[in-house]
């Protein structure tokens, strides 16, 4: 197939890609690359490919003709970056994904494969929670989120077929690394400094999944006939890893040499606690073989960690953190207020 991945340079992009080439697909690329200055270890790792540099608020139907699908990856991809300025969370995440859907669609792009998010079910409790559960978000990320996938919903016909990933948290290494992330984040304190940093008291749920079994389940879904993926959502990691936080964090501090547990001075609950069952999506897709735990996730990182010297001062600075490394752009006058590039 010739498949466009929009937000083919961020943190899943990047993995995406390489293994989309490998399955023999020709890929094309569309980015404006945001996070340009946050390569993690060799620049080399990030695979070139032909790509559009524009934001996907600016595509126009002629950028899309030719396609059999699209793996739409594009986003201000978290819960405290979509806070920073919910309005514009809305016109990205929502807007500008259902008017690419229904660009592709005039122009014969006949399959749409949508990154969503678990965050649609937010505050959620105990509760296990599978593909018809309501929506919850307690972010405008999870809002936006929830309200792409019923509009482009609406767009599926017997010519257009549209499919939803809602990924569980990403962990693992990437050449676009981000520490802002559940497992990186615990792994880079222990790692740096000994400690397993924990933010909230550790009690809400959490399901995870390694970025390489998100890039698994949107190649899947890409190969999978139509008549099962056709308008369906699926909850995208496995079952048995949804954890509590604290309970990652004592994996990692099994993993991490010297590394203990502690937590940070008024600790307080997490609201976003939800657990999420996944069968679903192994039940449907026969090819979609998960290959990660979290153990083995924080090794892989902890490895990479230490092979690249990684400091505290640089993953908890604006390097690896979306939203800090945004407002360094805006601060700089690189970015306007739009999240354009000034020219």
């Amino acid at each position: 197939m010739r498949v466009l991945v929009t937000g083919h340079k961020g943190f899943v992009g990047t993995v995406l890609v390489p293994m989309l080439i490998a399955a023999g697909h020709e890929v094309v690329g569309l980015d404006i690359d945001l996070y340009e200055g946050t390569t993690f270890g060799d620049a080399d790792r990030l695979k070139s490919i032909p790509a559009l540099k524009k934001d996907i608020r600016d595509v126009e139907a002629s950028d899309l003709e030719g396609f059999d699908a699209i793996i739409h990856l594009a986003a201000l991809s978290n819960d405290p970056l979509g806070d920073l300025n919910p309005e514009l969370t809305y016109d990205i995440n929502h807007a500008a994904s259902v008017r690419l859907a229904r660009l592709a669609k005039e122009v014969g792009v006949t399959r749409f494969i949508f990154s969503s998010s678990c965050s649609n079910y937010g505050a959620a409790g105990e509760n296990w929670l599978d593909e018809e559960s309501e929506f919850h978000p307690v972010t405008a990320y999870g809002v936006s989120k929830v309200l792409a996938e019923k509009d482009i919903a609406k767009l599926a016909d017997e010519n257009f077929s549209p499919t939803f990933s809602r990924s569980a948290t990403a962990y693992g290494v990437s050449p676009r690394l981000r520490s802002d992330l559940v497992l990186n984040n615990l792994v880079a304190w222990a790692s740096t400094t000994g400690r397993v940093h924990l933010k909230s008291d550790g009690m809400a749920w959490r399901p995870i999944v390694h970025v390489e079994d998100m890039s698994r389940a949107f190649i899947a879904m890409l190969h999978a006939p139509r008549e099962l993926v056709h308008n369906q959502a699926f909850n995208v990691g496995r079952t048995e890893e949804n954890y509590r936080i604290r309970e990652l964090a004592e994996i990692v501090a099994e993993t991490v040499p010297a590394s203990h547990v502690d937590y940070a001075d008024g600790a307080g609950p997490d609201k976003r606690c939800y657990r999420v069952d996944c069968s679903k999506l192994s039940r449907t897709l026969s090819e979609f073989k998960p290959q990660w735990d979290a153990s083995r996730g924080a090794q892989e990182l902890y490895a990479a960690f230490q092979e690249v010297g990684l400091v505290t001062e640089e993953f908890e600075g604006p390097k690896y953190k979306r939203v800090a490394y945004i407002k360094q752009l805006l601060n700089s006058g690189r970015l306007d207020e739009t999240l354009r590039f000034v020219k």
